[in-house]
């Protein structure tokens, strides 16, 4: 018995160094992430808090975050009408050219966003593949097609990766048993197969949308106009400097942290209610 304590108490305690030293390695990541963002927002509260509410007042400032934040939406939605049928194939799936579908989805997380738009406004622009064609219906050029087209090239993966862990989690004979019981495979798929992988579209529709609105690079180069709010606080720094322009990224960080917080303890809710 004491041999069986002393054995318990070793493992404990190994365990408990493990923990901390991986607890300790982690630290350096978790604290470079926080100072940067949290001690920004602490400048700009202390220096100039009037400035940061006259920016929560500027109409040109909250045009453009809910220019970006309706742009933000439409690649979400758009990722998921596409992201998730294709997300459910390649998770129930093997055949040929499946590694290189997968490979194909994951260029845009690689490929600098600066030529990302510059392969956008080949496609879209005014004499493109795409946008010469459809320029007496639809302007992408300094305009919100333009914007979500790049929004929905960026951010369509993290959405159709997370959906495909989903549907990969969700055991393919749940799926069996509804249909030998005489449900039809979309009713099989409606009731029970989306319903299960609905938190990991959840959260990959958040990640979708945050990547959306948080770009840049190739929504710069397709469409500067109108302007979304990185790109307002690019315009601004570059004319008028830091003062000008951090208000406006505070803010900025400041909303997406409420909308975060509100979806992330949705999302939680829905998986507690899974478990019980």
């Amino acid at each position: 018995m004491n041999r069986l304590r002393t054995a318990q108490s070793s493992q404990s305690a190994h365990r408990d160094t493990f923990t901390w030293g991986y607890i300790a390695m982690s630290l350096p990541l978790l604290l470079f992430i926080l100072i940067t963002i949290s001690y920004m927002i602490y400048m700009q509260v202390t220096e100039d808090f009037s400035g940061l509410i006259e920016t929560a007042t500027d109409s040109a400032v909250l045009r453009s975050i809910l220019l970006s934040m309706y742009a933000g939406f439409l690649a979400t939605l758009i990722s998921l009408i596409s992201g998730v049928p294709l997300a459910y194939i390649l998770a129930r799936y093997s055949f040929r050219g499946k590694g290189i579908i997968e490979s194909v989805i994951d260029i845009p997380v690689v490929v600098p966003h600066t030529v990302a738009g510059i392969a956008l406004l080949t496609v879209f622009g005014a004499h493109g593949l795409i946008g010469d064609p459809l320029s007496e219906v639809v302007r992408f050029r300094d305009a919100l097609p333009g914007i979500v087209v790049a929004m929905v090239f960026v951010s369509a993966p993290f959405l159709t990766n997370y959906a495909r862990e989903g549907f990969s989690a969700v055991n393919p004979k749940l799926e069996n048993v509804a249909r030998s019981l005489g449900a039809s495979r979309w009713t099989a798929f409606r009731k029970i197969t989306l319903p299960l992988a609905a938190p990991h579209i959840l959260t990959g529709s958040i990640m979708c949308w945050a990547r959306a609105i948080s770009e840049f690079g190739a929504v710069v180069i397709i469409a500067y106009y109108p302007m979304i709010a990185p790109t307002l606080i690019y315009d601004r720094f570059i004319s008028q400097g830091l003062s000008a322009s951090r208000p406006v990224a505070v803010l900025l960080i400041l909303i997406i942290l409420l909308v975060f917080v509100a979806v992330r303890a949705y999302s939680a809710h829905m998986r507690y209610d899974d478990r019980t």
